[in-house]
């Protein structure tokens, strides 16, 4: 039985060949590491570096490479912005769509007088910009936003909101662990102060590593969360305050740094709108499919527009753990089921607490592969 992979929304696979065929070379012709030697391969590691920052500038129309700071991944650059900026006191907007990356650490922060209030959504997932106004209070310094929901694949209205917070002098954090490197997203137009992603989702490249690119005056008043050894200034026991080494401690995922980099070359050359046009077509072949199954509920929108490749469905006439474990058993298709560590995002969608089988395809999915699984999901529904 083939194996039909369709969780690209918690990790792509497969990822471009460049990616492995990157990380190998470093591992097996470069090994060093970058800011911590002037001999050839720790400066060709160094070169690779600034490459990468490079390119996820001109992804995203960001236009300074000293402000493309690389991380461990997307929860560790919101755990950066949101404790790296929120004091007792202060006052965050978030929506009703967001993934524990930012709740939890607002949980935390709200036990040190932090508070922070959910913008609501419908029951597609989608807030309405205008509710916004309403609800900034005079101690309001933060708005944390998901782009697109790891539930039920909608996508807000990003430049909209960042228009609001431009008028109000709110700093502007998009999610992008759902859009990054397959919908379009633009640092400019969408008025950012900071902009998170993983590299393992729609960046297509390994896990461990992820990007926070920072506005500079954001950068200049954000407090980092670690501090260390940087490479740089080494006779001060104080932390460089220039950028990128004030938030980069340590010694770097050089391997991630090469493979990240080789995704991000390979998504330029493809194209954005490449990536999210083949996104759009098998989606679109994937809810085309559905309309008609009985026993099955959609969390989300129905329609194309403002969402990308991520459909979760609550089967009627069976458990959803049960039926993802026969997906997997019976027809070889690989979901994520339960909340996503979304669970706000599913009281959104009504779907708490029994949460959905979520199926998200990738670039490299098939249009076979797409009707096999509605097929699948057909046969289970109707018990």
């Amino acid at each position: 039985m083939n194996t039909i992979y369709l969780d690209n929304g918690a990790t792509s696979f497969p990822k471009p060949p460049a990616v492995a065929q990157a990380m190998f070379q470093y591992l097996t012709e470069v090994g060093a590491s970058i800011n911590r030697g002037v001999y050839g391969s720790a400066q060709a590691a160094g070169m690779t570096t600034l490459m990468l920052r490079e390119g996820l500038c001109r992804l995203f129309n960001h236009d300074d490479p000293t402000h493309c700071i690389l991380t461990g991944g997307n929860t560790l650059g919101l755990n950066m912005v949101l404790r790296g900026w929120l004091r007792p006191g202060d006052h965050c907007l978030v929506s009703s769509m967001e993934h524990n990356a930012v709740m939890r650490p607002l949980h935390d922060l709200a036990e040190q007088g932090v508070t922070f209030d959910r913008i609501p959504c419908d029951r597609t997932g989608r807030l309405n910009p205008a509710d916004i106004p309403a609800m900034i209070k005079p101690n309001t310094c933060l708005l944390v936003m998901a782009h697109g929901s790891n539930v039920s694949g909608t996508v807000q209205d990003a430049v909209a909101v960042g228009a609001i917070c431009r008028e109000y002098s709110i700093p502007f954090v998009l999610d992008a662990a759902q859009t990054a490197g397959h919908y379009p997203v633009d640092f400019k137009a969408m008025n950012l102060s900071a902009l998170s992603m993983p590299g393992h989702k729609g960046l297509m490249g390994p896990s461990g590593i992820g990007a926070l690119l920072l506005s500079r005056d954001f950068a200049q008043n954000l407090t980092p969360i670690a501090t260390g050894g940087t490479g740089s200034a080494s006779d001060s026991e104080a932390q460089p305050n220039y950028m990128p080494d004030k938030f980069e401690s340590g010694t770097p995922n050089v391997p991630g740094i090469y493979g990240l980099q080789a995704a991000v070359d390979f998504i330029l050359s493809t194209g954005v709108d490449a990536m999210q046009r083949r996104e759009q077509e098998l989606t679109k072949r994937f809810l085309d499919g559905l309309r008609d199954v009985k026993g099955i509920r959609l969390a989300g929108s129905w329609e194309l527009e403002n969402r990308v490749g991520v459909i979760s469905i609550d089967f009627e006439t069976i458990d959803n753990a049960e039926a993802a474990y026969q997906l997997e058993q019976d027809y070889g298709i690989l979901t994520r089921c339960g909340l996503h560590c979304a669970p706000a995002a599913h009281k959104t969608l009504g779907t708490f607490p029994q949460g959905t089988v979520r199926f998200s395809p990738g670039h490299y999915t098939t249009e076979e592969e797409i009707d096999a699984a509605v097929k699948a999901i057909a046969e289970l529904a109707q018990g």
